[in-house]
């Protein structure tokens, strides 16, 4: 019906859990996986019969389905001891080659006979056979858990004699000493979910693949035995497809590589910007659907000699395709010094400038902190849990004062301890900003409390990608060279995770702390050139990759060669030329020792550290016992593209950026820091992808060149076959010959079952029945139903009628009209 080309045509009651997995068998039947283990089959024929019933009938065709179920799992299980794994099914997989069925759980595979429907092998990501299931470990992850909370209750109630200092520092050392006990505890198990089963797929030669969540591809042959290992990128495996001879393989990263079928790397490139979960073959292209729902199609014949051609045509069309768009962004930052603000100073600090603004970056620090938080804070992070309740409150009344809900979103935010990063968009904008994504380094007490660190947040705006980071660095007039290492450990170990949803309002589900970055990806059996590039892309820091990254907080830069009361005479003398002469941070900056290659706009406001709270005025600053030296502790640094005139993409300067408004709100006594905020206009370059696939369709109708070269590629190799008849009585095999007479390229076949009918004597053909997924008969058997043929090869094809061994094998050859169900009697 043209009206309505998508109708359901039958449904009903699979699994009581989510079905996570399904395929049809090389035999027609459908196969479904879901949570727990549970694989059940749905034969094609009960499919069949209740697709065929009348309307006045459908209310059985659910019934006849669920009633030929299939489950697996009760039929492998004997005194309620199953020799299958009970982890969800992650990939369910149809080997046509030898009519099999690959199940894939997390950490296992089964492997079944798709005829008879038994099961074959069990075995682990190793390869190694397994004849049971070991139970989990919950007896001792809640041993762990336990041995945690003592942990931190004991450290916490010990020496309460002495300073509040040290009773901190032990406390601290005591909660990360246990965080280090149950990390070494589970190093085994972080090693084993490193390797978890993320994907499967079957190649035109047969063999199976594996991708892993560490990015590892794993070749296996049809019976089950590992054979090769491949790395190729760092990042977690999410989907394969295959085309023909090659291998295309989607990663969490937004990465999308082609290989060839002995696992060489023949292309990869940055497909989307989030997470690729999923891959499908089209007619001339490869489609890939990232997490975000963009889908985007990729020419198969690409890599390919036209490449170079392409681009540069489209390159010199740049001005037809390029947009400029301005947008301007609000940063601010505070130390907050675990207190709270009132609407009154919130509104003061960014409402009263945010009417011109398209987005608003917050950074807080010391929202929270003390031992005890600290301690918790470091365990939470350590199974990929963050934030606080004190963290909820200032995201809510930061978001009341920007008019969250009515004029502004909030896109994202990250907590790390006492550090809390959050960004909203105004929501005429919104359209234009996605892909955000978190990460966390913490600098405190060894590199693992929260105390100390960065919290980062990257969004996508047209198309480009820009970084915020709030610090807090290490404290004190001295300690300088900490300072710049603090920074430097930041900016190289600042990992963004791409697999989490960031926004607190769609899930509650936040980024774990990122460790120290790879050294180097390469794994075994991947060629050196690949293993290489590995290793030089992890090298690289993500920051690095932005087209803008704007790093705000609490550095605690001091001013230097300066007493107490010689930096308040110039402060009220607002002489801020020759107190800027004293700035650490300047400093080190001129000479190349922090915030490399970045820029701050001119400060002309009064420094912001410390001051006695509810003290308004400059007569704030500290005048207690210790008279700390006034300082601009609380910065905001950037970088844009003028330093690089080119991107990747082509474009000149995608951002280039200049500063509308940075200075402190000195009327906000709710801290000893004042708030700093900055404003900054940026013109950002981007590409119209309507306009520039329009050109690209140009480029490829126009260049005659082009068309001649792709047309070399649209050939099918030149293939016979022995005869076009084959007659089988019971038991009977024929041989089928195909060869490929084509002197330089592969043939790929694939034996199918479009549909059967009865055939009369006369040669009449009654009843014709069309056969799901071109699935076999289950009395037919193809040996092998589908290969690849060498040049100037041929391949032998077994074809044997099976011997009937059930009722319901023999009804499969019987016409639709003839099947009555009351004599359907299994046994």
């Amino acid at each position: 019906d043209s009206s309505t080309p998508f109708k359901e045509g039958l449904s009903w009651q699979a699994h009581r859990a989510p079905v996570l997995a399904m395929v049809f068998t090389s035999y027609g039947d459908m196969w479904s996986g879901s949570e727990g283990g549970v694989i059940k089959i749905w034969p094609w024929e009960s499919i069949e019969k209740s697709l065929s019933l009348k309307p006045e009938e459908r209310h059985m065709a659910a019934l006849l389905v669920e009633r030929s179920c299939i489950d697996l799992r009760s039929q492998v299980t004997v005194n309620g001891v199953c020799s299958i794994s009970s982890q969800d099914v992650k990939c369910l997989v149809s080997d046509n080659f030898r009519a099999k069925v690959w199940c894939a759980g997390s950490m296992s595979f089964s492997l079944w006979d798709a005829r008879t429907r038994e099961l074959v092998k069990v075995f682990n990501i190793d390869g190694q056979t397994e004849n049971r299931v070991d139970m989990s470990s919950v007896q001792q992850d809640q041993a762990v858990e336990d041995e945690m909370k003592v942990k931190f209750v004991s450290t916490s109630k010990k020496e309460k004699s002495g300073g509040f200092l040290q009773r901190s520092r032990n406390a601290i050392m005591g909660a990360a000493d246990a965080v280090r006990r149950v990390a070494t505890r589970g190093a085994g198990a972080f090693v084993e979910d490193a390797k978890k089963i993320e994907a499967l797929v079957l190649t035109a030669d047969g063999m199976i693949w594996s991708g892993c969540t560490n990015g590892l591809l794993v070749q296996w042959d049809g019976n089950g035995n590992r054979v090769q290992d491949f790395n190729h990128h760092p990042c977690s495996v999410q989907c394969f497809c295959t085309l023909g001879t090659q291998i295309y393989v989607g990663y969490v990263s937004g990465m999308m590589q082609v290989l060839d079928l002995e696992g060489n790397l023949i292309a990869g490139w940055i497909a989307h910007s989030s997470p690729v979960i999923k891959l499908a073959a089209g007619t001339g292209s490869v489609f890939s659907l990232a997490t975000h729902g963009g889908i985007r199609g990729w020419n198969i014949k690409s890599p390919g000699p036209a490449d170079n051609l392409v681009r540069s045509e489209l390159a010199a069309k740049e001005h037809v395709y390029t947009r400029t768009d301005n947008v301007r962004i609000l940063i601010g930052t505070w130390n907050v010094g675990q207190g709270r603000a009132s609407q009154d100073s919130l509104k003061s600090w960014l409402g009263s400038v945010v009417p011109d603004v398209g987005i608003v970056v917050v950074g807080l620090q010391e929202v929270e902190m003390g031992a005890g938080f600290l301690a918790m804070s470091a365990a939470k992070e350590t199974v990929g849990l963050e934030g606080s309740s004190v963290g909820h409150w200032w995201l809510d009344n930061i978001g009341k004062a920007l008019e969250e809900g009515r004029t502004f979103e909030r896109m994202g935010s990250r907590q790390l301890a006492g550090l809390l990063i959050s960004l909203w968009v105004r929501k005429n904008l919104r359209t234009h900003v996605g892909d955000i994504d978190a990460g966390a380094v913490p600098c405190g007490f060894g590199r693992a409390i929260g105390n100390k660190g960065g919290v980062g947040l990257r969004i996508r705006v047209y198309d480009r990608i820009m970084c915020f980071v709030n610090c807090h660095l290490a404290a004190h007039l001295e300690a300088v060279n900490r300072r710049n290492a603090d920074f430097d450990h930041i900016y190289r170990n600042m990992v963004f995770n791409r697999s989490s949803l960031i926004n607190n309002a769609a899930a509650g589900v936040a980024t774990s702390v990122n460790m120290t970055r790879p050294t180097n990806a390469s794994g075994s059996g991947g060629s050196s050139s690949s293993s290489s590039s590995s290793s030089e892309e992890a090298a690289r820091p993500e920051l690095a990759e932005a087209d803008m990254v704007v790093f705000l907080g609490d550095f605690n830069y001091r001013l230097f060669g300066i007493s107490y009361d010689e930096a308040r005479d110039f402060v009220s003398q607002r002489c801020f030329d020759w107190l800027r002469e004293k700035d650490q941070l300047r400093a080190e900056m001129k000479a190349g020792k922090v915030f490399q290659g970045m820029r701050e706009a001119l400060i002309r406001f009064p420094p912001t550290y410390k001051f006695e709270r509810h003290q308004a005025g400059l007569g704030g600053y500290d005048s207690g016992e210790k008279k700390r030296i006034p300082a601009w502790c609380d910065r905001i640094i950037y970088r844009d593209n003028r330093s690089s005139p080119v991107s990747e993409c082509g474009l000149e300067c995608p951002i280039v950026s200049s500063i509308l408004q940075y200075d402190a709100c000195m009327d906000v006594t709710d801290s000893d820091h004042k708030p700093v905020r900055c404003k900054l206009s940026l013109q950002i370059a981007h590409v119209d992808r309507s306009v520039r696939r329009k050109e690209f369709g140009e480029v490829i109708k126009s260049n005659e060149k082009i068309r001649s070269m792709l047309g070399e590629l649209n050939y099918v190799p030149e293939t016979t076959v022995n005869t076009n008849t084959i007659i089988l009585q019971n038991q009977d095999t024929s041989i089928l010959r195909i060869t490929n007479k084509c002197v330089k390229d592969m043939a790929v076949f694939r034996i199918i079952c479009e549909g059967q009918s009865t055939v009369k004597e006369d040669g009449d053909e009654l009843d014709y029945r069309a056969r799901g997924a071109n699935g076999l008969p289950r009395w037919l058997e193809v040996t092998p139903a589908a290969g690849m043929i060498k040049p100037e090869q041929s391949v032998e094809v077994s074809v044997h009628h099976e011997e009937f061994h059930t009722l319901e094998e023999f009804v499969d050859g019987i016409p639709q009209n003839w099947w009555c169900e009351d004599t359907r009697d299994k046994e």
